[in-house]
């Protein structure tokens, strides 16, 4: 029976524009042991369509395709970076954060604890993409954390 919601995803899925779709499958599966769940190409070897996942989340990609006369014709590289971050949890953030930096990340940010609760540090990807790796190490409550907003600025 068909559902509403394919089997595997959530009911919000980010899709990213690559440049190299089918290096950044490759790169994700050394930097996250991503698996890789479906790759559509064209007739020239161009990844237009790529699925992967990463822990129980699924991230969908492709190459720029300005064919489609939509959005999907920019990457974050052609753009100088993007607006949009992912955010990962894991098991042991130091160990995810070095691997994801031995596979060619680069630090922006070292590893630290945060008032919220998460132990995390962010890095950016060969294609300009950030990603905060994160551990949540303890529970903090709502009246706590805004406590210590009321001394910050952004």
């Amino acid at each position: 029976m068909v559902t509403t919601i394919p089997n595997g995803f959530t009911s919000v899925t980010p899709y990213v524009v690559m440049d190299d779709a089918a290096a950044a499958v490759k790169f994700y599966r050394k930097a996250f042991g991503a698996e890789e769940k479906m790759c559509l190409s064209t007739p020239d070897g161009k990844v237009m369509y790529a699925e992967i996942q990463v822990g129980n989340a699924r991230i969908m990609m492709g190459g720029p395709c300005p064919e489609s006369g939509g959005d999907l014709t920019k990457s974050a590289k052609s753009l100088g970076g993007s607006p949009i971050s992912f955010y990962v949890y894991v098991e042991d953030v130091e160990t995810a954060f070095n691997k994801a930096k031995e596979a060619g990340m680069t630090e922006k940010k070292g590893i630290e604890n945060m008032f919220w609760g998460d132990r995390m540090g962010t890095l950016t990807d060969p294609f300009d993409v950030e990603w905060t790796i994160a551990e949540h190490v303890r529970d903090v409550p709502l009246e706590e954390m805004e406590e210590v907003m009321k001394n910050m600025a952004c």
